[in-house]
Order: C-alpha cells, then sequence, then structure tokens
C-alpha cells in the first residue's frame, strides 16, 4: 500500500473525517442503546402498537444518521467558503503588494509601468500631452547616514503624503526606491501645467519635515519627458525623464528640467567619453605633464606638479577639468590618481634629490582609508622619499569630509610627506581648519594673483592671506603668474614660490629631467 499517499490524504481531510467520525460514533451509540434493549427484538404476539414503536425507533436512528450527515455537510461547506475566502484575500493581498510599495503604500514601478502602457495607448487630444515627472530627493543620504534608516523611512512617509497632496485628481504618484519617485500626469491641456505640477512639488517639500526627533530640509531635483512628443515607449519615457533629471540634480537644489534633445546629445557624448576614458586608463594611454615650481628669489625650480595630460586619437587633447570630473564622478579618478603618482614617481627619479614632486588628491580619493598606504607603497617601491612628495588639497575637499581627511593626511604627514593646501582663499578657509590638519604649504588661487595688479581689494586679499600663512609658519605658493608685475607684487607680500607660464610653462617628463641636465651644463633647453 502506498502509507505516504494515504497519510497525506488523512492530514488534508483530518477535519472531514473527523466530523464524519462523530456522526458515524453517535448514530453506533443509539444503534447500541436500541439493541441492548431488545428495541428491535420480535416478540410472538406482538401487538401492532409495539410493532409501530419498534418501527418508530428504526426511523430515529435512519433521522439522525441523516441529521448528522446534514450537520457534517453544512459544516464541510462552511470551512470551503471560509476557506475560500482566505484564499481570495491572501491572492488579493498578494496582488497588492506586488503593485504596491510596502513602506508608503504608494504604487510602485509595476504598477506605475502599467499605468503608464496604459496612457500610451490612450494618446491625448490634439496639443495635449501626457507628462513623466521623475524625482530625486536632495540630502536624502545625509539623512540617512547621520539619523540613521528609521529617520529616512520616516521622512519618506511624510515626502509620500507631500506628493500626493500636491497632484492632482487622477494622477499616479509612485515611489520606485530610495529617494526616488515618479508622478504621471496624463491629459495636459499644455506642458505649462506639468510645470505647474511640478512646481506645487517643490512648494509642497519646502516645509521642512519633522523625523525621529529632529528637523530636516529636503528639496527635489525633477525630470519632465512628455508623451508622445518626446518618447512613444515607457523604456523611452523613463530614459528621457532620467535625462532631465540627470541635468535638474546638477542644480543642487530644488529644481525642474524638461527633457530637451540637446540633453541626449550632451549626454551620449559624456557616455562616450567616459568609455573613452576607461580604454585609454586600460590601454595606459594617459600621460603626465609637469608644471614647475620656482623660488620666485631665485628662479630656481624648486619642485614639478605633475598633472595628467589625455589626448584621444580621435578628438585630440581633452581638457583635464573635463576627463577629471568624470573620472570623479564614475570613481576612475582612483586609478587615474594611482598612474599619474606611479608615472610621475618614475620620472622624480632622475631628479635632483631636493626638486619636490606635488600631485592633486581629491575629495573622493580622501574617502579612502587606505589611499595613504597605497601612496607609500607607491614611493617604496620607487625609491622616492616621503619627504619629497607633496600632496596638494583644496578646501572643498577638505571639508567633505573632515574626519576622514584628517584621517588619512595626517597618517600622510606623519610618514613625512607634505600636505599643502591648494586654491587658498576660494573656499572655507578657517583658522581651525589650517591648524587641525597641520599643512606645510598653501597655494593661492590664480584668480588672485591675476586681479592684484588691477583691483587694491585683490591685492590686499592676497597681502592677508600671505601674512595668514607666514603667521602659521607655513611655505606660501602663488598659481597663475602671467606677468612681470604680478611677480613683482608678490615678491612685495613676502611669497616664497610661484607657477605660471611666465615663469616656465608645463614640460613633459623629458623635458623636465633635460631641465636640469642643461642648468648642469649652463646651456638652454631646445623646445
Amino acid at each position: 500500500m502506498d502509507w505516504p499517499a494515504i497519510r497525506s490524504f488523512i492530514i488534508r481531510h483530518r477535519f472531514a473525517i473527523r466530523d464524519l467520525g462523530l456522526v458515524l460514533a453517535a448514530v453506533a451509540a443509539l444503534a447500541y442503546c436500541a439493541f441492548a434493549f431488545d428495541l428491535f427484538e420480535n416478540e410472538d404476539g406482538l401487538t401492532v402498537h409495539k410493532a409501530e414503536i419498534e418501527l418508530d425507533e428504526a426511523l430515529l436512528l435512519g433521522v439522525v444518521l441523516a441529521l448528522g450527515l446534514l450537520l457534517f455537510g453544512a459544516r464541510q461547506y462552511l470551512r470551503q467558503k471560509r476557506e475560500m475566502a482566505r484564499r481570495l484575500s491572501a491572492e488579493g493581498e498578494v496582488r497588492k503588494l506586488a503593485y504596491q510599495d510596502v513602506l508608503t503604500g504608494l504604487p510602485n514601478r509595476r504598477r506605475f509601468d502599467d499605468a503608464l502602457a496604459a496612457a500610451l495607448g490612450a494618446p491625448p487630444r490634439a496639443g495635449a500631452s501626457h507628462a513623466v515627472l521623475l524625482l530625486d530627493l536632495n540630502g536624502f543620504k545625509a539623512i540617512n547616514d547621520v539619523h540613521g534608516h528609521a529617520a529616512g523611512d520616516e521622512l519618506l512617509i511624510v515626502v509620500a503624503q507631500r506628493l500626493l497632496g500636491a497632484i492632482r485628481d487622477g494622477d499616479l504618484v509612485a515611489r520606485f526606491g530610495g529617494d526616488e519617485f515618479a508622478i504621471l500626469a496624463t491629459h495636459l491641456a499644455d506642458p505649462e501645467v506639468a510645470t505647474t505640477i511640478a512646481l506645487r512639488v517643490i512648494d509642497a517639500l519646502d516645509t521642512p519635515v519633522h523625523a525621529a526627533g529632529a528637523t530636516h530640509r529636503v528639496g527635489a531635483g525633477i525630470g519632465i519627458a512628455l508623451l508622445p512628443a518626446d518618447a512613444t515607449s515607457i523604456e523611452e519615457a523613463m530614459r528621457k525623464a532620467d535625462v532631465a533629471l540627470y541635468r535638474a540634480k546638477a542644480e543642487r537644489r530644488s529644481a525642474l528640467r524638461f527633457f530637451e534633445p540637446q540633453m541626449d546629445v550632451r549626454i551620449r557624448e559624456r557616455a562616450a567619453m567616459e568609455a573613452a576614458l576607461r580604454r585609454a586608463l586600460d590601454e595606459e594611454r594617459i600621460d603626465i605633464v609637469y608644471r614647475p615650481t620656482f623660488d620666485l628669489r631665485t628662479r630656481g625650480v624648486v619642485g614639478f606638479e605633475a598633472a595628467p595630460r589625455w589626448i584621444d586619437p580621435e578628438h585630440g587633447e581633452i581638457p583635464i577639468e573635463r576627463f577629471l570630473a568624470i573620472a570623479d564622478e564614475v570613481g576612475l579618478i582612483h586609478a587615474l590618481g594611482e598612474r599619474v603618482l606611479r608615472l610621475a614617481c618614475a620620472a622624480a627619479r632622475s631628479w635632483p634629490a631636493h626638486i619636490t614632486l606635488s600631485v592633486d588628491i581629491h575629495a573622493s580619493q580622501l574617502r579612502d582609508n587606505l589611499l595613504g598606504a597605497r601612496i607609500m607603497r607607491i614611493l617604496g617601491e620607487a625609491g622616492i622619499a616621503p619627504a619629497r612628495l607633496e600632496v596638494d588639497v583644496t578646501e572643498s575637499a577638505f571639508v567633505a569630509d573632515l574626519d576622514n581627511a584628517r584621517s588619512v593626511l595626517g597618517n600622510l604627514r606623519a610618514s613625512g610627506v607634505r600636505i599643502a593646501l591648494d586654491n587658498f582663499g576660494t573656499g572655507y578657509s578657517s583658522l581651525y581648519h589650517l591648524r587641525s590638519f597641520r599643512l606645510d604649504k598653501v597655494k593661492i588661487d590664480r584668480s588672485f594673483v591675476q586681479a592684484m595688479t588691477r583691483e587694491r581689494e585683490s591685492a590686499g586679499i592676497v597681502q592677508a592671506l600671505v601674512g595668514l600663512g607666514h603667521g602659521l609658519g607655513l611655505t606660501i605658493a602663488a598659481e597663475g603668474i602671467e606677468a612681470s608685475d604680478q611677480e613683482g607684487a608678490l615678491l612685495g607680500t613676502g611669497c616664497e614660490q610661484g607657477q605660471g607660464d611666465l615663469l616656465g610653462p608645463p614640460l613633459d617628463a623629458a623635458a623636465a629631467a633635460a631641465l636640469f641636465e642643461h642648468r648642469a651644463t649652463g646651456s638652454t633647453p631646445q623646445g
């Protein structure tokens, strides 16, 4: 016999078997009582009345059995009805969860896509349009990091309610996940209606949110794509709204942007630039240029600042600010920075021992707790003394993550590496930062240097910056010296070092090495 199948059958129908067993047990007990008292035993000379009594007792057994079976059937029916109701409720809950964001109760991405597909299948009248608005909150990550995910979740719930209050009846607002929301507004008379909805959302989010015992300010970047003018498919509509959102987020404040074809061109160009930069790094086609730093009193070279140079086979030389921004955004800055340092250390081996090498360190690099160890390993492999290396960090990079910057730069300085503050005077300077980071040098930004001979205010600022640096025992360098009167004015302030085309243009590795060879022989380098 198939015992597992029998056991499974019994388990599935245990309640029915129990009820049927109770009915049969009741009938059996009643029958036993009847037979025990000889209720059905025929006797000679049985009167009609006695016969009727025995027939009634037999009928009683039948009635009890029938009622028991009826009760059994009714219980089975009610049980099955309740089970069906539970199943339908569970299926409804599953469908609801499949189309609803659990945290906020808003529709989710699947429900939004279905609604968008329906909207695309029902085009608006001539002159009207549907609109897809993608939203991304400003500052949400900082709230999560500082106050915890519970505060972030509470804030998202409040944001969801405010978005529901900002849309029109019949529009759909959904949460895609994290701090990303979307609105589908259908049958807009003109694009200005989409602008109105977006402005209502911005206004709704402008009021501070109270969550987890603290007050938080959030805004939103909003990207808008119109249908069918911008897109005729779900994928294209979402992509173009996302392109517009990217532009809105670049404002770093609450802003809205409609999709424009030129945005798409720029996004595609940027994607192509990123791919080309990755190939250039993989194929080691990123070269280095060396901008000399001079002692303003002797005009002698005291060091070189190494910077990457990328010459693309198709587009020629790419401006450094353009590809550095892409590298920083997509995480390539770490690989790029390591390549710059390795090539620069290899070049520095041929320089006199007193010539320093400086490289830029970006804010995202300072988030890497192993940066100092990597730098020291490269220096050790190249045989360059740590005291010959100077890392240049901007003021904005300092304040982006003060604790991490203090840790990474403190470890480097303890190892002998010199720390220089770049673009001094343009950022978040304070005596607290200057003292807490224990700097060795400050570099006055070129904008002040180039204006100091034309504007008395700029000259006063430079004089004050030099005095502040000297008061803290720091070496002062100036960037962007392009005219002799600028050089003379800087010397008058007591500035010790300088860079700029007046003093010397950027050089490749061979020209930098030849500079010392020619100076040693008293001749002038060619080219």
